[in-house]
């Protein structure tokens, strides 16, 4: 008789890690609103980058980590709700701001798709392994920034060239940074529930 961890290939297809605590509506609302609440934490992690409105938050990393472990639903309601709730003056964007008149609203709606996408790629089995991790994050990146940057150039007047210098670029490294924490995460977290599955 083994006794070696179960593979992660063993759980159930289309299964996000989120659907691994029992089912319930009560469950369901926890997951958004605690999506939402960890989103708007993460975003006070927030330092100013010099000659762009844009600031470096937590909050993107929350979010593609958000989609990724509650899936395309509860993702796209967990960063609707946080938009909605910021909207209204919740200040839990980005330097405790609040609001949707402000260059970096894009970013926000641009979360909003990346969570639904790469809560999509999850079920498909996309965090389970780092190098399907790394791309999962490359591309809920790319969502936000193909939100982020037009708006962002609508919003201040920036030709496109300039918003891509001030609303992309300085973010390279951090992005990958939060890709490597996210590569080491979420796989680590499906061995660990292989083992005690």
């Amino acid at each position: 008789m083994s006794t070696a961890a179960a593979p992660v290939s063993s759980l159930r297809s289309g299964t996000v890690l989120a659907d691994l605590i029992p089912a319930s509506r009560v469950r369901d609302v926890a997951l958004v609103v605690g999506g939402a609440a960890l989103t708007g934490l993460a975003a006070q992690i927030s330092v100013p980058v010099p000659g762009s409105p844009v600031p470096v938050s937590g909050q993107t990393f929350a979010a593609l980590l958000v989609g990724t472990a509650l899936g395309a639903r509860r993702g796209f309601l967990s960063l609707g709700l946080y938009a909605v709730a910021g909207m209204a003056g919740v200040p839990w964007f980005a330097q405790a701001s609040s609001g949707w008149a402000m260059p970096s609203f894009g970013y926000i709606l641009g979360m909003l798709l990346a969570a639904t996408l790469v809560g999509g790629l999850a079920r498909r089995g996309a965090d389970r392994s780092v190098l399907r991790t790394a791309g999962t994050m490359v591309l809920g990146s790319a969502v936000i920034y193909a939100v982020g940057v037009p708006y962002l150039a609508l919003a201040t007047g920036m030709s496109f060239g300039q918003a891509v210098a001030a609303g992309l670029t300085p973010f390279l490294i951090g992005d990958a940074l939060k890709a490597a924490l996210a590569m080491g995460a979420l796989p680590a977290a499906w061995k660990l529930v292989g083992r005690k599955g």
